[in-house]
């Protein structure tokens, strides 16, 4: 367990009447730049410790990348999904503990341990170090060593951005034979995630749609549920003063996975290039013969399309702003942050009619059926064709980010909910 703290920045001192809290910030893995977890993490904390609190994020592999003011402190794993070397088999040297045996034991029956292991190794580190925090956000982790953590006096706040339960949902749907039978074992974890949801304290969630299935997937008494909407770094993701590429389209997925709807959009695509030049870049790893890539084979887009991964924000940004359009083509997102950072280039923007998404793009983005390419090549079409309506639906897209998604009005309703889970909140930040 090591620590790395970021350089010191500048702070927003709080009035005096509000004390400074200590803050223990938990993620069992926080990918710097694909996925929503990491992107949450760096933000959220940046703002916390500009507000003047003391904040420290507890993660596993892969390590979230932070900005100055908050520390890292590292929980490695045996890291058994790293992105070169996916299912390894760890060296003999490599195990520390039982817990990195139970690690390797739960992966070789099919299973996801990580939320499991990491909450154990959390719990630990927290133990050590009680008398250090004032408060403790679980983000998503929801794993048996969170129910500890208030067995040690600390008060705990969970943040879910969707319960998991849905992502299962459609997954099995998709699934086939034994396929089946190993994502349901995958996903074990899910029914551990409820039964620590309803037993834990408050749960802030990104939307009201969002609040609605964790309260009825995990049965989560709605009292229970806050919502704190998620930001978006308008520092990175702003429009440019380049001129857009002609025909350029690109969609965001933080998976190779069915829930993110890429198979629907890469069918509208090859409908919609039979009839415009157009090309699609998707900002995701493709999985090497996996389901994506042979659809990309059958449906003969290859010159077309483009999968790109890995690459910074502002590289991520860079290409936003440059595209025409934007898609978010999930079959559910419990808030979807590339749907705003979309929005606060100034792309226009199609959405499914899904999860959040209605509720987070409102009236600045077109909607479709989710899992209808049809209906999707239609919108894109009519869209590609309107250069009069893509520059209204930017102008309304910017407002809209201007007024709802700001990082630091997150961190200030967040800090709120910290003090509401204290067992005396000495006031407001």
């Amino acid at each position: 367990m090591t620590i790395r703290p970021a350089q010191a920045g500048i702070t927003e001192l709080p009035p005096a009447a509000a004390q400074p809290l200590r803050i223990a910030l938990l993620s069992y893995r926080s990918k710097p730049h694909c996925g929503g977890q990491g992107i949450y993490l760096r933000h959220l904390s940046r703002e916390l410790a500009a507000l003047g609190h003391h904040v420290e994020v507890f993660s596993g592999q892969p390590y979230p990348e932070l900005e100055p003011g908050p520390a890292l402190r590292t929980l490695p794993s045996l890291d058994l999904y790293r992105a070169d070397d996916p299912f390894r088999t760890p060296k003999p040297s490599e195990y520390r503990d039982w817990v990195d045996v139970l690690e390797y034991g739960m992966m070789l029956t099919a299973a996801f341990p990580e939320p499991l292991t990491f909450s154990i190794r959390a719990l630990r580190a927290l133990r050590a170090r009680r008398d250090d925090f004032d408060i403790v956000h679980d983000n998503q982790v929801l794993a048996y060593g969170m129910l500890g953590i208030s067995r040690l006096g600390l008060p705990l706040v969970t943040s879910i951005h969707h319960p998991i339960s849905v992502d299962r949902r459609i997954e099995l749907a998709a699934a086939r034979g034994f396929s089946k039978l190993s994502k349901r074992r995958w996903y074990s974890f899910v029914r551990m995630q409820g039964r620590v949801a309803r037993r834990v304290g408050p749960i802030l969630t990104s939307a009201e749609s969002a609040r609605e299935d964790i309260c009825r997937d995990f049965r989560v008494p709605p009292a229970n549920v806050r919502v704190v909407p998620l930001g978006v770094d308008t520092r990175v993701f702003h429009p440019r003063q380049s001129p857009r590429v002609p025909g350029r389209i690109i969609a965001v997925a933080s998976a190779d996975s069915p829930l993110k709807g890429v198979a629907t959009l890469l069918r509208a695509f090859a409908k919609l290039m039979t009839e415009r030049d157009v090309t699609l870049t998707v900002v995701s790893q493709l999985s090497a013969g996996g389901p994506t890539e042979r659809l990309v084979s059958e449906l003969a887009v290859g010159e077309k399309v483009r999968f790109v991964h890995g690459i910074s924000d502002r590289e991520l940004a860079e290409l936003t702003a440059s595209a025409e359009i934007a898609v978010v083509p999930s079959l559910y997102e419990g808030f979807s942050l590339p749907a705003v950072e979309h929005m606060a280039s100034g792309t226009p923007l199609v959405a499914s009619r899904t999860g959040a998404l209605p509720e987070v793009v409102g009236d600045a983005g077109l909607l479709v059926t989710p899992g209808d390419p049809e209906e999707l090549a239609a919108v894109l079409k009519h869209l590609h064709d309107s250069e009069r309506k893509r520059t209204r639906m930017s102008a309304v897209a910017l407002a809209r980010v201007q007024q709802r998604y700001a990082w630091t009005a997150v961190a200030r309703a967040t800090v709120a909910e910290y003090r509401r889970a204290l067992p005396q909140a000495p006031g407001t930040p």
